[in-house]
């Protein structure tokens, strides 16, 4: 079984914060413009240029596994209001950068999360396992 991993430095908004902005719009033009789509286009940029970075022109057309391990700097928010958006944020732009084909029932099979304290260093590790071969 192969494994990859990408490390985000930081943390990602949390369920809250993009459920808020999800109900925030800005006016452009004569329709109101959802601020929670910018959030996600700009956390998305992120995380690309962090798969690019890391990853490099990594394909993967196996199903895969992937866990997940936050570094929170403080155990302010609940630990389903930090992992909901970040599987989200994350699979979305493994796709997007063609690391993975889909982030459907048939590329991913699941995830796992793990929660620690980091107050100096936080941020997500992901670990991809390739799974058969």
């Amino acid at each position: 079984m192969k494994e990859y991993k990408l490390i985000l430095k930081g943390t990602l908004p949390g369920l809250n914060d993009y459920l808020r902005a999800e109900r925030s719009f800005t006016r452009r033009g004569t329709k109101g413009h959802s601020c929670g789509n910018d959030m996600k286009q700009e956390c998305q940029m992120l995380i690309a240029n962090a798969i690019r970075l890391q990853l490099k022109r990594l394909r993967i057309h196996n199903p895969v596994f992937i866990r997940y391990s936050f570094y929170e700097p403080n155990r302010k928010r609940d630990l389903d209001n930090i992992a909901g958006v970040a599987h989200k944020f994350v699979q979305d732009s493994l796709v997007k950068c063609g690391v993975l084909e889909n982030d459907g029932w048939d590329n991913i099979t699941g995830f796992s999360d793990q929660f620690f304290l980091d107050r100096h260093n936080p941020r997500i590790e992901i670990v991809i396992q390739e799974e058969g071969e």
